[in-house]
């Protein structure tokens, strides 16, 4: 019995491997908005008389949004959507009273300001019969109770999407065909490799560790930085430099990155139900260029705060100053519309940058880091001491909170003090810690460490 499960199971993440392979085959992903799928989500949305109609293609961890008709939607979380439900059935589902069905009640794909009362989806196939996505209907009023003729409109459209997938593909096999520059090959011993962080998700093997931040004043802990860690089952705890530039050269930290966010939303949900107390905290997650170019990210920021029911303000998500270089203009939209949503942005490293002053004009930041090899040269002499004061001056000015990253010892700490840095976190204070461990410091009175020793070996 337990072998057949493990079978299945081993059969399905290669299933599910095999998938991903064609879907990222297409080139779909996050590619804007085209007037052949445009029209294939307008004809659906009139043909049936549905509110919304969206065509949404899916990789490991979310529901991307091609088209539309109706209610807007840039993306979605994958787990527990109406998506699985399809995958599952491989084929369609209608749900026409979604108040009368149970297993709609647990789905997570819910869209902001429509009250789904009626529901149908038809999956989108790649020719080899693998479902890449779907095609969505959505009404406020339970109908789309479809005969069979009428599934086999939607069918149909979801059909012309595939269509259009195909073409795509087609282009991008003879594009591959076409001379390039060949990238410097890897290693044949380097590890890990693409398969391994394949793995790793599946097998659920990633964790998150959490740095506590400090009020320096009262050494109340005020947030919390979740940072990510492999631990793998024969090589034991990984560190993220080890394997994130590879999850950025092969495109998996879009959904390692997805599970990260999502899973220190969830974690807060956790604290909050064991204590309505720490509603107050912030945790705070570090993404990565890839990440934060795609433009869907609010929403799915936004769908992630319905799903786990945590509140805007308890979320912060932080980001490099060269994470915004690559395309400013899109830096610029993505950030106003996760600032519309009321969560913290922070610009990680500053100072590092090649134009940090430029970049805090142009982008609404609300939280600087001092980067560590700032705060860990203060006490050689008068300039990099000079640099933090400027730091902070800048801050205030700009009415922009102040974190001082790697603090290490007390005489940095003091000198913080000093020149009125008012939060930090680093080695002194705590390491990164497991929830198990972290947990009980929430606990405190107050959530206030006790004195350096004492917090240092509890690290």
């Amino acid at each position: 019995m337990i072998q057949t499960e493990r079978d299945t199971a081993r059969s399905n993440r290669r299933a599910e491997r095999d998938r991903l392979a064609e879907l990222l085959s297409t080139g779909i992903l996050d590619t804007p908005s085209e007037p052949e799928y445009d029209a294939i989500t307008r004809l659906a949305a009139e043909y049936f008389r549905a509110d919304t109609a969206l065509l949404g293609f899916v990789d490991a961890s979310r529901v991307w949004i091609k088209s539309y008709w109706g209610e807007a939607v840039g993306e979605l979380p994958r787990d527990h959507s109406i998506f699985e439900m399809i995958l599952e059935n491989d084929g369609p589902v209608v749900v026409p009273d979604t108040s009368l069905h149970a297993q709609f009640k647990r789905c997570r794909l819910t869209l902001r300001r429509l009250a789904v009362r009626s529901f149908a989806g038809v999956p989108v196939r790649a020719e080899n019969g693998a479902i890449l996505g779907a095609l969505f209907l959505f009404g406020q009023q339970p109908r789309l109770n479809m005969v069979v003729d009428q599934l086999r409109v939607l069918e149909s459209l979801a059909g012309l999407a595939a269509s259009q997938l195909e073409l795509r593909r087609l282009r991008n096999e003879f594009q591959a065909h076409l001379p390039r520059p060949v990238p410097p090959a890897r290693r044949g011993d380097a590890w890990p490799d693409p398969l391994d962080l394949h793995q790793a998700l599946d097998r659920r093997e990633f964790v998150l560790y959490y740095q506590p931040e400090i009020d320096l004043l009262t050494h109340r802990i005020v947030g919390l930085e979740a940072l990510i860690r492999w631990r793998h089952p024969q090589r034991g705890l990984i560190p993220p430099g080890e394997f994130i530039s590879l999850a950025e050269e092969t495109g998996l930290i879009l959904p390692i990155g997805d599970w990260g966010i999502a899973e220190a939303c969830a974690q807060m949900q956790r604290w909050c139900a064991e204590d309505p107390s720490q509603r107050s905290l912030r945790v705070c997650v570090n993404l990565s260029a890839r990440q934060f170019a795609r433009e869907g990210l609010a929403d799915h920021v936004e769908a992630l705060l319905l799903q786990t029911g945590i509140s805007s303000r308890q979320l912060g998500l932080e980001m490099t100053e060269s994470s915004l270089i690559p395309n400013p203009s899109t830096a610029v939209e993505v950030l106003g519309n996760l600032r519309k949503l009321g969560i913290s942005l922070l610009m990680d490293d500053f100072g590092t940058g090649y134009s940090s002053l430029n970049h805090l004009h142009t982008f609404p930041f609300d939280v600087l880091k001092i980067d560590r090899s700032f705060v860990g040269r203060m006490t050689e002499g008068e300039q990099p001491l000079q640099i933090v004061r400027t730091i902070l001056d800048l801050a205030r000015v700009l009415g922009m909170s102040v974190v001082a990253e790697g603090i290490e010892t007390e005489e940095q700490y003091h000198l913080l003090r000093q020149l009125g840095c008012r939060y930090g976190q680093g080695f002194l204070f705590a390491r990164p810690m497991t929830v198990e461990a972290i947990t009980p410091l929430l606990h405190l009175p107050g959530r206030v460490l006790p004195a350096f020793e004492p917090a240092r070996a509890a690290s």
